[in-house]
């Protein structure tokens, strides 16, 4: 069996079979390279086995034939820890195959020439400065792996870390990028404080926005627990945390905090304290108190913001049928949505807002128009794979033709099950 087993192919069978595929003499590459003619005949022929990467580097570069499989072959044999990771930052350099820097990095962790600490320790800074997050997310992901193979909890803490802050920006992952965040909590021991500050204040975030609203408290608490100096960061967790109390129904605690929240000395800090105060008097139905509070708010909030105060109101004149009120906002809705919305909040916000606008234009006799903004909003939520907000969509529009004793055209089944159906199969692509 092992006689009929055919010949790997080693790097000089590559570099003999691209040259000669491409017509170009010994003499031409010795031109182009600077490799002598005798230097290259002998790595064809296989009398130098382990030519120095430089000599390589300079060959795949003149030579049409993918990159890749010229480096490839030669890391296949190559154990030396500082020409592996010469070839790993080229390999980012270059940018472009993130399957070959996978492997070279794992070749690197192998290296007999180097402990298993201090290969992982330089993969992780190599990482960590790699500005590029597609190519750092693959190597935190290898560094992750390996040292679970190996058993260092470390360098799986500060890996996990790394890849939960990257996937955490991926909106349409957003519960599963919490579920890696969830996990490092079996190493929070491992992290330095100041990590693990950012860890919990950005799970506090996360798990606001994923309506998770006991653990977002949680994590807030946990990360002050830490006393680490305030930033920014510390303020604006602070405020998702009280923010949660709020949807909790806890009212007496969202004023408590709201105090402390208003030491911090932050730009957004005062607008976001005005405005909670005026969605708690919505929430206990003080509408004679809370609206001409949004009102105010309204006036003077930052242009990001004013979506937020324009769904409490729409929230309070749906209830109470003040479609005067609602008719005059809905005009203004170029100032009211964000142009280029940047959380996953805003997202969910802008869906929340064709809700209370569909709703309001079935009510009041434009159907079409209604079931076109319900559309809108299943559009919004969808960016962020917010699935139970969607399902929300869906039973509010079958709850309005309810209301109206009205069947369902087939022209807004069609229209609603090709927007669902989008959704679906976005989701199915992404493997949620």
């Amino acid at each position: 069996m092992e006689r009929n087993r055919p010949r790997r192919k080693t790097l000089g069978d590559l570099l003999s079979l691209y040259r000669k595929q491409s017509g170009v003499s010994f003499s031409e590459v010795e031109a182009q390279t600077g490799v002598t003619k005798g230097a290259l005949y002998k790595i064809e022929s296989g009398e130098t086995k382990r030519p120095e990467y430089k000599t390589v580097k300079a060959l795949a570069a003149v030579l049409p034939q993918p990159y890749e499989e010229i480096i490839e072959c030669y890391v296949e044999d190559e154990q030396r820890p500082e020409t592996l990771y010469e070839i790993l930052q080229d390999v980012i350099q270059r940018g472009d195959n993130i399957s070959l820097l996978e492997k070279v990095a794992v070749k690197f962790l192998q290296s007999p020439q180097v402990d298993t600490y201090t290969a992982l320790q330089r993969l992780y800074h190599l990482a960590d400065t790699t500005t590029n997050t597609e190519l750092s997310l693959p190597l935190f992901n290898t560094i992750v792996k390996y040292a679970r193979e190996h058993g260092i909890p470390l360098y799986i803490a500060k890996g996990l870390l790394k890849k939960y802050l990257i996937e955490r920006y991926d909106f349409k992952r957003l519960e599963n990028s919490f579920r890696v965040g969830e996990e490092i909590m079996h190493y929070i021991d491992f992290l330095t404080r100041d990590e693990q500050t950012i860890y919990y204040f950005r799970m506090a975030l996360q798990a606001y926005t994923i309506q998770k609203y006991k653990r977002c408290i949680e994590c807030c608490e946990a990360g002050l627990a830490l006393k680490t100096a305030d930033t920014e960061l510390t303020a604006r967790a602070y405020l998702a945390m009280i923010n949660s109390y709020s949807r909790l129904g806890e009212y007496d605690a969202v004023e408590l905090h709201l105090r402390v929240f208003e030491t911090f000395d932050y730009e957004f800090v005062a607008e976001a304290a005005k405005l909670t105060r005026a969605i708690v008097k919505a929430r206990k139905k003080e509408y004679d108190v809370a609206v001409p509070m949004l009102k105010e708010c309204l006036r003077e909030i930052s242009p990001h913001s004013r979506i937020h105060v324009v769904n409490e109101l729409l929230d309070i004149y749906l209830k109470t049928n003040n479609h005067h009120e609602i008719a005059e906002l809905l005009r203004k809705e170029k100032e009211i949505l964000p142009e280029n919305p940047q959380t996953p909040y805003k997202h969910l916000s802008i869906g929340k807002y064709y809700r209370y606008k569909g709703a309001f234009q079935i009510q009041t006799g434009s159907l079409d128009e209604g079931i076109d903004s319900y559309i809108n909003g299943l559009c919004a939520y969808g960016e962020v794979s917010a699935y139970q907000e969607i399902t929300e969509c869906m039973t509010d529009i079958l709850s309005q033709f309810s209301k109206l004793r009205k069947p369902i055209d087939i022209q807004y089944v069609e229209k609603l099950g090709g927007i669902y159906s989008r959704i679906i199969n976005n989701k199915q692509r992404r493997g949620e």
